[in-house]
């Protein structure tokens, strides 16, 4: 039995077109260059959170201490001006004493007294005191009798010093307080009111400057026994 014959085929690789037919090759990418750059300087910053917080606390330290130089120069000043300013003299009634008591019932009416004062002069101030004169009155429902003088005094700082003085009114004619005259006779006490007044100057450095000071009695007698009944002061 013959065998079949084959026809003989060309090899594959002859027969194939080239690769680069269908895969392009590209050619390959140049290769970088590097320079070498010249070495740059350190730069280093600095952030002020520090400084600018101490100078938040300087600034408050320096506030409050203006603050607290601000009160104290203050309180300085306000104790200076407290314990420095002028004040008027303190007047207190030491004694009071009736020394004499008459009226005379036929017309015209008249009235006779004579009250004895112990005035004590205190003076506050840390100056002292010159005073020209003490003045002392005695009235009777309101109505000024009379007054008396007396010569003044020097009154060291702080210190404190006793005038006396004696109101005498003689025969004065109450013909307008006849009737108020009448009822106290009846009633056997007769009210009085005396006033006692300080006008002086304080030496506060190279300046004077005047002060007065004031005290107001009311005082009750019996024209019967010559004595006191009551008596009630105060400074004005």
């Amino acid at each position: 039995m013959a065998k079949p014959v084959y026809p003989q085929s060309e090899p594959l690789l002859d027969s194939a077109p080239p690769l680069s037919h269908y895969y392009p090759i590209r050619p390959p990418d140049p290769l970088p260059y590097y320079y070498a750059a010249e070495p740059q300087p350190t730069t280093f910053v600095l952030l002020p959170v520090r400084l600018r917080r101490s100078f938040c606390s300087l600034r408050s330290i320096l506030s409050s201490s203006t603050l607290l130089t601000a009160v104290f120069f203050a309180t300085l000043l306000g104790s200076a001006v407290f314990f420095l300013f002028p004040s008027d003299p303190e007047l207190r009634v030491a004694r009071l004493s009736l020394d004499r008591i008459h009226i005379a019932t036929s017309p015209p009416v008249s009235l006779t007294v004579s009250i004895g004062l112990k005035i004590r002069v205190r003076n506050p101030d840390f100056f002292s005191l010159d005073y020209r004169s003490l003045v002392a009155s005695v009235g009777y429902h309101g109505r000024r009798l009379g007054s008396m003088t007396s010569d003044g005094g020097h009154v060291r700082a702080r210190g404190v010093s006793y005038v006396e003085a004696d109101l005498k009114l003689d025969g004065i004619e109450v013909i307008g307080d006849v009737f108020y005259l009448i009822e106290d006779l009846a009633r056997g006490s007769i009210p009085f009111d005396t006033i006692t007044e300080v006008d002086g100057k304080l030496h506060l450095f190279f300046v004077d400057v005047p002060v007065q000071g004031r005290i107001s009695c009311s005082v009750n007698v019996n024209p019967l026994n010559q004595t006191i009944i009551h008596q009630d002061c105060y400074p004005e």
